[in-house]
């Protein structure tokens, strides 16, 4: 059946082309392969299809009726080949993206363009700081940062979260600012964990003056409140309750308020890398490849 089609796959081609020589241009193979195929078609059909001359080739009769259902065939043929080409170019159905909460507001700047720019694109979120069962979730995009436990997911670095501690004024107020890195030792601290497997040494880079660049390591004391979440981590630090590592692009809005305040800007955390991580899959869908690029487009954008 199979080699049955090919055949009347190059009986369209011959009559579309014209003659035998431009049928087996455009086949990719020989003058004589296009020939036989025709001679074999013929041969199972049990009629003569094509009256051929050195200058001209001719449908016989029973020969045209039969080529519209060839000439059908193929085109039906191209024509699901352009719509699976247009599946893997264009990012169309639904996207699912499983994004820690401190993407939130990163998201809609990042794809609302993708999905502007195509209407049959739909967007899932699932909004989890932990590492849940993305398979079971149907998840085709995860967005994580920071260290990244063991898995068979692929994952690409698309930028940075740059962090730097953070405390509220009541907090400060009660407890004075830290003004050396030994302080830092005497206040209490807010972290994520232990889902998020956040470190345990906190290490920082000089920012400014003569500690500029230099690399330090601390062993901060044990928080006194944790949590798996990055937001409810920043409502606590509002409330007072203790020094936090942010991202100064989540907490736009608390800084500008005056909610929460920079501690030791000499010295600042080193960026944590932000993950896309996607199934391991030989070709990745089309949905997954544009968000990926917008999502690195609008990471690059971020300020430092």
């Amino acid at each position: 059946m199979l080699d049955q089609l090919k055949r009347m796959a190059v009986l369209a081609t011959v009559v579309e082309q014209g003659s035998f020589v431009a049928a087996a241009r455009k086949l990719r193979s020989t003058t004589s392969a296009v020939s036989q195929q025709i001679r074999a078609l013929e041969r199972d059909m049990g009629v003569t299809l094509l009256h051929r001359s050195t200058r001209r080739l001719a449908l016989t009769p029973a020969g045209a009726r039969f080529h519209e259902g060839c000439a059908a065939m193929l085109a039906a043929a191209q024509q699901a080949q352009n719509q699976l080409l247009q599946l893997r170019d264009a990012p169309e159905g639904e996207l699912r993206v499983a994004a820690a909460v401190g993407f939130g507001r990163h998201l809609g700047p990042a794809l609302a363009p993708l999905l502007a720019a195509h209407p049959g694109l739909r967007l899932h979120l699932e909004v989890d700081d932990g590492f849940s069962d993305l398979l079971a979730l149907r998840i085709d995009l995860a967005l994580r940062y920071g260290r990244l436990p063991d898995s068979a997911w692929v994952a690409q670095k698309i930028g940075h979260k740059s962090m730097a501690l953070y405390a509220a004024p009541a907090y400060l107020a009660r407890h004075g600012a830290p003004a050396s890195l030994d302080d830092l030792a005497q206040h209490q601290w807010l972290a994520l964990g232990p889902e998020t497997e956040s470190p345990r040494t906190l290490h920082l880079l000089g920012a400014q003056g003569a500690g500029q660049g230099q690399p330090v390591e601390l062993m901060p004391p044990a928080p006194r409140v944790s949590s798996n979440n990055q937001f409810s981590l920043q409502q606590l630090c509002e409330a007072g309750l203790g020094l936090a590592l942010l991202s100064p692009s989540d907490i736009e809005e608390s800084l500008q308020l005056g909610r929460l305040l920079r501690v030791m800007p000499a010295w600042q955390p080193p960026p944590l890398p932000v993950w896309a991580l996607s199934p391991q899959r030989d070709a990745q869908p089309a949905k997954v490849r544009h968000a990926i690029e917008a999502l690195r487009q609008h990471f690059a954008a971020l300020p430092a």
